[in-house]
């Protein structure tokens, strides 16, 4: 795999206006970095440290985007399929059990969706997504679940 620095996709959360003027946040926050190590998925920003994981290509099966119907506008999410047996990763949602996973977004399975981060308070760029997995994982899909 390449290790080139260029074909790294990183995404930090923005900071909210409360913050920028509390002058709280200066280090920005990884909310999604794909490198030639693996993918990190960010955790939220209040509990950051206890909810990031980081998941080695060696696990991961593909990269998936999808959507979580809701009321209003839809939330778009990104995770990772991992191989089977991977170990359990921290996260806003590691205590959901699988129901409630089905009733949150019956068309994606339990565990894609506790290996997946809400696109919230930071922007996905699928091109420079696409980009790193191909430069760093050739031959793992980026998939889109509807």
């Amino acid at each position: 795999m390449p290790d080139s620095h260029h074909a790294v996709y990183e995404v930090c959360f923005s900071r909210s206006l409360i913050q920028a003027l509390a002058g709280a946040g200066r280090t920005p926050l990884v909310a999604f970095r794909v490198d030639g190590e693996g993918v990190l998925l960010g955790g939220a920003p209040a509990r950051y440290k206890a909810q990031t994981a980081f998941v080695p290509w060696e696990d991961i099966t593909s990269v998936v985007l999808w959507q979580q119907r809701m009321a209003g506008p839809s939330m778009t999410y990104v995770g990772v399929q991992r191989r089977a047996g991977a170990p359990p990763l921290p996260g806003m949602n590691a205590g959901l059990r699988p129901g409630q996973t089905t009733k949150l977004a019956p068309h994606i399975e339990h565990d894609l969706f506790l290996a997946s981060r809400p696109v919230n308070r930071w922007r996905l760029d699928p091109h420079g997504l696409q980009a790193a997995v191909d430069a760093f994982a050739p031959g793992t899909p980026v998939l889109v679940r509807e």
